[in-house]
């Protein structure tokens, strides 16, 4: 049986794909996340599904940050970005981190299904309108690598660095000590290259959906 993940904070668009996908596969095994922890968890439950179709921007996560994570911890997972963001540059920085395809949720049902026929039948699904973009620049793609480095829980952290919280918030929130925190956090300034907080936010926010949003921790308060 086929297996689809769907992941979109918005429940009307989870039912637009659904319908979407019941009208390519009417007997699809359908699976659903709402935010990036029930994401990462029915990834790790279903790691063999045929496809995940997966909102750029889903709360908890950053920019294609959760792409490049699930590209690096389920690489034969096949990935379909969708979103509302349609510069060609955004789609083609999706394709490059390793998305299957891309789906603007401007698209009618009937492109839905065209769209999730190629992805399906093994082939790459790129909107004509991301014809002529430049490709990623090369320090997005080390970063990128580096980031596919971080083990789950050294992820997690970094997302939370990256919207501002506290070593103490973070090790709440995640159940753990704050020394384990500290721990996590000399990891990955190793694994980033990092010297401080600080710059392991920068670096992972050339990962961001516009780059140069990314706003400086304050060391102080880790």
């Amino acid at each position: 049986m086929t297996t689809i993940l769907v992941a979109d904070d918005h429940p009307l668009f989870r039912e637009a794909l659904r319908g979407a996908v019941v009208r390519v596969i009417p007997h699809a095994q359908l699976h659903e996340a709402e935010n990036a922890q029930g994401l990462y968890a029915m990834a790790d439950a279903h790691p063999d599904a045929d496809l995940l179709l997966l909102d750029l921007n889903m709360p908890g996560t950053q920019g294609f940050s959760a792409l490049v994570h699930l590209r690096g911890l389920h690489p034969q997972l096949p990935v379909v970005m969708v979103s509302a963001r349609e510069e060609p540059a955004v789609i083609r920085r999706a394709l490059d981190h390793g998305a299957m395809g891309f789906i603007p949720k401007s698209s009618n049902a009937e492109a839905l299904g065209i769209a999730l026929r190629h992805v399906l039948d093994g082939d790459r699904w790129v909107p004509e309108i991301a014809g002529g973009a430049p490709d990623t620049p090369p320090d997005e793609h080390e970063v990128a690598a580096r980031v596919r480095e971080l083990t789950p829980q050294q992820f997690r952290v970094l997302q939370m660095l990256g919207s501002g919280k506290l070593n103490k918030q973070i090790g709440y929130e995640l159940g753990v000590s704050e020394a384990t925190i500290k721990a996590h956090m000399s990891a990955i300034l190793r694994k980033l290259g990092a010297s401080n907080r600080t710059q392991a936010v920068l670096l992972a926010g050339k990962l961001a959906i516009d780059p140069d949003a990314a706003v400086p921790v304050d060391e102080e308060r880790g």
